[in-house]
């Protein structure tokens, strides 16, 4: 594979798991993986979550894909690439500025307040029902956000914690 064909295949890997990440954030993780996500969306003081488990299982998905790649398909070795780096990015924005597991810091300004706003309005319904802003990298309008929320609540789907909204 030639340069451009392998930054292709990361540019369009990554952009294609953000839409998987949804996928998995509102169908597995607020669905049968609730078990595991539950912890996420409840305070605590623990290092580590039953939600990291999902990373795990990613990761081992990953490595197998490198594996698979390395031995038959050069192309899914750079696809296993792709969904790493977006692991990276994740890890960044989520658990690193978000949820500030690394460091202290929230931006003030751009895209990134606008990330930490949806995530936090993410985070604003009790239980796993309803809910806004499943992806992890594309930010809605967090006024359109509240909105959802707002019809959400009055329709009986969400149940917002005090001051979410």
């Amino acid at each position: 594979m030639n340069i451009w064909q392998i930054a292709l295949t990361l540019a369009l890997t990554v952009a294609v798991m953000e839409g998987i990440a949804w996928c998995a954030h509102k169908y597995i993780m607020h669905g049968w993986g609730w078990a595991w996500h539950r912890d996420h969306h409840e305070p605590h003081d623990n290092k580590f979550e039953k939600n990291d488990l999902f990373g795990v299982v990613f990761g081992v998905f990953s490595i197998g894909l490198f594996t698979y790649g390395f031995l038959y398909s050069p192309l899914l070795w750079w696809v296993a690439m792709g969904i790493t780096l977006y692991g990276v990015i994740y890890t960044l924005i989520h658990d690193g500025i978000v949820h500030q597991r690394f460091w202290r810091w929230t931006p003030k300004h751009g895209y990134g307040k606008r990330l930490v706003q949806a995530h936090r309005l993410h985070h604003a319904t009790v239980g796993r029902d309803g809910g806004v802003s499943f992806g992890f990298v594309i930010a809605g309008d967090p006024v359109r956000l509240k909105a959802a929320l707002r019809a959400q609540r009055q329709a009986g789907i969400a149940v917002l914690r005090d001051a979410a909204i």
